[in-house]
C-alpha cells in the first residue's frame, strides 16, 4: 500500500516534515496576498502591486527555482543577452 502522507513529499525530494514546513512556509505569505488584494478590490489606490508581487516570488520559489530530487543544484535562469 502506498503512503499517502509520504508519496507526494518524496515525489517532490522532501520528507514530510520537509514538506509540510514548506508548505507552511508559503500559507502566510498567501494570506497577506490575500488580505492585499481584498483591500485593493475595494480601494484600488492601495497595494496596487503587493498582491502580485507575492505570487510572483513565491511562484520563483516554488517552480523556478526548484530543485529537482537526484539533481543537487538549482535550475538557473536563462541568461540575459
Amino acid at each position: 500500500m502506498t503512503n499517502m502522507f509520504t508519496d507526494h513529499p518524496n515525489s517532490v525530494g522532501e520528507s514530510y516534515t520537509e514538506h509540510m514546513g514548506q508548505a507552511l512556509s508559503f500559507s502566510g505569505p498567501l494570506f497577506v496576498a490575500a488580505f492585499a488584494c481584498l483591500g485593493h478590490a475595494f480601494l484600488p489606490f492601495l497595494f496596487e502591486k503587493t498582491g502580485s508581487n507575492i505570487i510572483s516570488t513565491l511562484h520563483d520559489r516554488m517552480v523556478a527555482n526548484r530543485v529537482k530530487p537526484g539533481n543537487l543544484h538549482k535550475i538557473a535562469p536563462a541568461p540575459a543577452e
